[in-house]
């Protein structure tokens, strides 16, 4: 919240759709829906009191720091490295706006992406290029065998 010339605070709205009677958000551009509004999700107790808000933002960074960089390490390592991404990001979500805006963008893309591959034309040209290679690589593999044969690694003479 920002505060006024007239010493009002001032709730600053950009991207967030406006609510509608019921008490859910509006749509947004793209027809799809956020129902919950932008900002902390934290308990109206802990909330009132400034000092607690501010340890329990520092928890929930933390947390979600760990849980991102355990992703990152999964990345490289056995793991399910995004999706433990996303949940780190998913904890921050909880606490910061810049976090929502980050998950409700991917989201947006993701579910774009869906339905990009869901074209006939997409599926098609993905379908041709797939058997396109598969059948490149057994002509290789043939060539090869024709070529050398097979010889097992113990029944090298040389």
């Amino acid at each position: 919240m920002n505060t006024g010339s007239n010493g009002t605070e001032v709730v600053v709205t950009a991207d967030r759709p406006k609510p509608t009677p019921d008490g859910r958000t509006a749509p947004a551009e793209d027809g799809q829906t956020d129902s919950r509004p932008l900002g902390s999700r934290a308990p109206e107790f802990v909330k009132k009191r400034r000092t607690l808000h501010l340890s329990w933002q520092v928890g929930v960074f933390l947390v979600g720091l760990a849980v991102v960089g355990a992703g990152a390490a999964m990345l490289v390592l056995p793991g399910p490295g995004w999706f433990v991404i996303f949940a780190g990001m998913a904890i921050w979500a909880t606490e910061f706006v810049w976090a929502q805006l980050v998950l409700r963008w991917t989201k947006r893309k993701v579910s774009e992406a869906a339905q990009r591959a869901l074209d006939p034309r997409v599926r098609r040209r993905n379908i041709i290029l797939t058997v396109s290679g598969c059948v490149i690589c057994a002509v290789l593999a043939g060539l090869y065998l024709w070529k050398f044969g097979i010889i097992l690694p113990w029944k090298i003479e040389s």
